[in-house]
């Protein structure tokens, strides 16, 4: 399909740059295929009366880590400031990274991280430009190693907010509770799976009294996830490999769920992604731990999700097709022109989604 039929314009006083206080008053649109009226304004904290018992939420409990990190290239005499992203670690002491100015660098050089700070008394954090790839891409070989490499990155590194926050304000410590969920648990996320920023421990409890389930699956969020695509069409894109894990109670738990007459709502792209990776025909799920590159775009049939909570996403974005394909093109498109019409907030700190299939992209179990 072409790109540009996933495109959209968005007034810039539309993006959140903050989260809603409390994170579950945010507002959530509500878009059902076959009903009349096809868009509901509701809030979040609708979402027990939006449910139904026996339905099952599927939760993504990656944790983000504060994968930005501020140096300097120390080259002989010649310095230069480098701004690298952490995106995946390849061992003890590696991981690859996107850097700005790419220019600046080469294999060989040095880098300083947090020259003006100390990390676990043993000095600033140094690495090595080991390789250098296409697109900014680095692999950066750190002194430290293992925990104390942990430790480093958690004291130097800053929230890695998305290019359309950090280009308007600094992170700051808000940051670093406001862009992680209340199921994080499993570290390795480089952005945050925005679907959960919305649920409180309020929120859980009143989705439990209802008779609705959490289960936890884990998809490590690569940096690919704020990237509009580039080629003229979708065909041409690829995605960049994310790790994810299902375990055999969470696998189990949702096959019992579909068994006993239940919905599976994916909270969040990277939830659904995950399952349908996994999912056969009939929508059952296997245990799974490895890699998907998933890419759903309309005409896609869905096998394991049965309702989708989401962010509004970004314009040519692999998430406003995966939507696009959830619930339909058209529909969508009207969908995000109610949400700009009326004030909904949208991205990584906005409003939400609660999206009901299109039956035709579907299949029945």
């Amino acid at each position: 399909m072409r790109t540009d039929l996933f495109d959209y314009d968005l007034p810039p006083e539309r993006i959140a740059l903050r989260p809603a206080v409390p994170r579950d008053a945010a507002r959530l649109l509500v878009v059902r295929p076959d009903a009349t009226p096809e868009f509901e304004d509701r809030g979040v904290r609708d979402l027990p009366d939006l449910l139904r018992s026996g339905d099952a939420l599927v939760v993504n409990d990656s944790k983000v880590i504060p994968a930005r990190l501020i140096g300097e290239r120390v080259r002989e005499e010649a310095r230069a400031q480098i701004e690298a992203t952490l995106i995946v670690r390849v061992g003890a002491d590696r991981w690859r990274a996107l850097v700005k100015p790419a220019k600046r660098l080469r294999a060989g050089d040095r880098i300083r991280f947090g020259h003006e700070a100390r990390v676990c008394l043993l000095g600033a954090l140094d690495a090595t430009v080991e390789e250098k790839g296409e697109g900014g891409e680095v692999l950066l070989r750190f002194d430290f190693h293992g925990p104390a490499l942990e430790q480093a990155i958690e004291t130097l590194g800053h929230m890695p907010l998305p290019p359309y926050i950090a280009a308007r304000r600094a992170d700051d410590e808000r940051d670093r509770i406001d862009y992680q969920t209340v199921f994080a648990k499993h570290e390795g996320s480089v952005a945050a799976p925005t679907a959960g920023l919305h649920f409180s421990e309020e929120l859980l409890a009143q989705l439990a009294a209802r008779g609705v389930a959490v289960h936890n699956i884990t998809l490590a969020v690569g940096p690919g996830t704020f990237l509009p695509v580039q080629a003229e069409d979708t065909g041409a894109h690829r995605m960049h490999p994310e790790r994810g894990e299902i375990s055999p109670a969470a696998a189990a738990a949702l096959n019992a769920t579909r068994a006993r007459g239940g919905r599976i709502v994916a909270v969040g792209s990277t939830a659904l992604r995950l399952i349908e990776s996994v999912a056969d025909e009939m929508g059952r799920l296997a245990p799974f731990s490895g890699e998907t590159a998933l890419f759903i775009t309309p005409g896609y049939r869905f096998r394991a999700a049965d309702l989708l909570l989401t962010n509004f996403h970004l314009p040519r974005s692999t998430l406003f097709m995966l939507v696009a394909a959830f619930t339909g093109l058209e529909r969508m498109q009207r969908a995000y022109a109610h949400a700009i019409k009326t004030g909904y907030r949208f991205y990584s700190y906005g409003d939400a989604c609660l999206l009901f299939p299109d039956a035709a992209t579907h299949n029945t179990h």
